[in-house]
C-alpha cells in the first residue's frame, strides 16, 4: 500500500461515487496481481518489477543512487532558495498530526510560493 490520496473532484467509479476529499488508497500488491496486465501474475518473476525500480536493489544497485538522491536535495534546497513560501491568506501554520496510513498533517499545508527578488 501507498501513502493515501485525496480526491480533488466528486467522481464516479464504475458505478460508485467517491466524494471529494475523500481518502483513498492504492493497494500496490493487488496491482500486481493483475493478469489484465502481468503474464501469471501469481508466478514468482522479479524481473518484471525492473521497471518500477529505477535503481535497482541489492548488490546490482545503481552506483549513481546516491548522486541521484545529492541532486535531488539541491534541487529542493535550490526552492527554498529561489522562493519565498507563505500559507495561503495569510493562515497560520498548524503542525498536529492524524493517523492514515502513514502520519500526515491534521490540516494540510497549502503554500502560496512567490519568485524571490534579486535585489
Amino acid at each position: 500500500m501507498v501513502a493515501p490520496h485525496a480526491v480533488t473532484e466528486d467522481m464516479v467509479l464504475n458505478g460508485y461515487l467517491i466524494p471529494k476529499n475523500a481518502s483513498i488508497n492504492f493497494m500496490v500488491a493487488e496491482m500486481g496481481w493483475d493478469g489484465k496486465v502481468w503474464e501469471d501474475p501469481m508466478e514468482f518473476n522479479p524481473e518484471r518489477e525492473i521497471k518500477m525500480m529505477p535503481f535497482g536493489v541489492g548488490r546490482r544497485i545503481c552506483p549513481g543512487l546516491a548522486l541521484a538522491l545529492l541532486h535531488l536535495e539541491y534541487f529542493v534546497a535550490n526552492l527554498l532558495w529561489s522562493f519565498q513560501w507563505k500559507a495561503m491568506d495569510g493562515d497560520e501554520i498548524n503542525l498536529e498530526e492524524k493517523q492514515e496510513f502513514t502520519m500526515v498533517m491534521k490540516i494540510p499545508l497549502q503554500a502560496h510560493i512567490i519568485p524571490r527578488t534579486r535585489d
